[in-house]
C-alpha cells in the first residue's frame, strides 16, 4: 500500500534542513555544507551551479538516493533521513519522479509499457482515468504501442515525463531534462514541465548548468561550494548567467 503523501501547513513539499555531505577519502570532499531550502507545492525550481558546487549532491540527497551526512530531507511530510533502505526505496519509488537528459526508456518495451512501468514496480494498478488524462495532457496517447526506439528525442522525452508523473509522485527532479534535444524541442519539453506544476499541481526540481533552462523556472537556487550562494525570483538568463559568473574563483 502506497505511503500516503501530505503538503505541510506551509504548502511545503520539499524541505531541506542544514544538510551536509561529505564523501570520506584521504581528503575529504564536502559537497554540501549546510543547504536548507523550501520548495513549494506546485513550484518549479532550477537549481544551476558550476561543475564541483554541489547540485548533483543536493539532488541526490533531495531524491533520496544518497544519505545526508547531517540534516534531514523532508518530502511530501515524510522525513527521508529517518527511513530504513527498504523503506527509502519504496517510498522513492511510489513518491519521487524522474526525468533524465538521456530520457533511460527501456528499449523492448513499448512507450505504454515504460509509463506503466513504476506502478508495476510497486505492485500498484494502473487508474485508468489518470493515465488517458496525463497522456492527453503530455500530447502522446497515439505513441503508447511504439518502441523508444521509433521515438523522436522531443516524443521520448513527453513518455519520460508521464512515467515520472503516473504515480502521482510528491515532488519530480528533472536532471538536464533538454541535453539532448535541440533547442526548439527543448523549449516544448520545459513548457510541458511549466505546464504540468500550474495544471497538475506537480512539484518540479530541474538541475541544469543551462542558464537558459534556468530561467524557465519561476526560482533560480545558485550553488558554489556546496552553499547557496543566491536565489533568483522571477529569473532571466541574463540574470542567472551573472549569478553564475559572480560564483567562478570561489
Amino acid at each position: 500500500m502506497a505511503t500516503p503523501i501530505t503538503v505541510e501547513a506551509t504548502g511545503t513539499a520539499v524541505r531541506l534542513v542544514d544538510i551536509h555531505k561529505t564523501y570520506p577519502g584521504r581528503e575529504p570532499v564536502h559537497a554540501l555544507r549546510g543547504v536548507s531550502l523550501e520548495l513549494l507545492a506546485g513550484s518549479v525550481t532550477a537549481v544551476v551551479g558550476q561543475s564541483g558546487s554541489g547540485k548533483s549532491t543536493l539532488l541526490n540527497c533531495a531524491a533520496g538516493l544518497d544519505t545526508p551526512s547531517q540534516g534531514s530531507v523532508v518530502v511530501g511530510g515524510h522525513d527521508l533521513t529517518t527511513l530504513r533502505p527498504d523503506d527509502l526505496t519504496r517510498f522513492r519509488r511510489e513518491h519521487v519522479g524522474f526525468v533524465f537528459q538521456a530520457y533511460n526508456l527501456i528499449g523492448h518495451l513499448t512507450a505504454g509499457e515504460n509509463v506503466r512501468l513504476p506502478l508495476v514496480l510497486a505492485g500498484r494498478p494502473v487508474d485508468p482515468a489518470w493515465e488517458s488524462a496525463l497522456l492527453e495532457f503530455l500530447g502522446v496517447p497515439h505513441l503508447m504501442d511504439r518502441l523508444p526506439g521509433e521515438l523522436s528525442g522531443g516524443q521520448a522525452q513527453r513518455v519520460a515525463i508521464a512515467r515520472a508523473l503516473v504515480t502521482r509522485p510528491a515532488v519530480v527532479f528533472a536532471d538536464e531534462p533538454t541535453g539532448a534535444l535541440d533547442s526548439r524541442t527543448g523549449a516544448a519539453v520545459l513548457q510541458v514541465l511549466r505546464d504540468t506544476a500550474r495544471e497538475l499541481g506537480q512539484t518540479v526540481v530541474i538541475v541544469t548548468h543551462d542558464a537558459g533552462v534556468a530561467a524557465a523556472a519561476e526560482r533560480v537556487v545558485v550553488l558554489a561550494d556546496g552553499l547557496v550562494v543566491d536565489q533568483l525570483e522571477q529569473p532571466t538568463a541574463e540574470r542567472v548567467t551573472a549569478s553564475l559568473l559572480l560564483t567562478k574563483g570561489r
